[in-house]
């Protein structure tokens, strides 16, 4: 995984706007492929080529592979409750006067979209504490976060 930089690399996320601008978000993997009635486009054909490519299918379907921004990310990540949308979202840091540095308690981390917005606006000097009764909504948030970030933030607690 590249973590956002350089070229793709297997287990990197990969936002692939297609023909007609239809989004189909993959996790590239060792003989993985992205099957449309467009045609099949190969994980191994994305993987080592930069951010902002125009890959070509087997049909000869143009898609471009873009690194997904935490919009897309919150949008099509795996859910285990639901998620804060993104306008909600900025609406809360807001509101809650959240920025950078700042101490933030979380009540509920549902599928993580929120917490990831929060980390987020905090960075590395904030802290984020989150509450989840729920184990599987807390399983699936710090999957989500892991799988964004590239890791568990030491400034976040779950």
């Amino acid at each position: 995984m590249s973590l956002g930089r350089g070229p793709f690399a297997y287990g990197d996320r990969v936002q692939l706007t297609g023909p007609k601008g239809r989004l189909s978000t993959v996790t590239l993997r060792e003989g993985g492929e992205l099957h449309s009635h467009h045609g099949v486009l190969r994980h191994a054909d994305i993987v080592g080529q930069p951010d902002g490519s125009v890959l070509v299918n087997s049909h000869g379907s143009e898609y471009l592979a873009l690194r997904p921004l935490l919009r897309d990310f919150v949008m099509s990540m795996p859910r285990g409750a639901a998620i804060v949308y993104p306008k909600d979202a900025a609406q809360i840091l807001a509101q809650a006067d959240v920025f950078p540095g700042c101490v933030v308690v979380e009540a509920g981390v549902g599928s993580g979209a929120l917490s990831l917005w929060l980390l987020r606006a905090i960075g590395p000097t904030g802290r984020l504490v989150s509450f989840e009764r729920r184990g599987e909504f807390a399983d699936v948030a710090r999957a989500n976060v892991e799988t964004f970030l590239g890791e568990s933030p030491a400034s976040w607690q779950i």
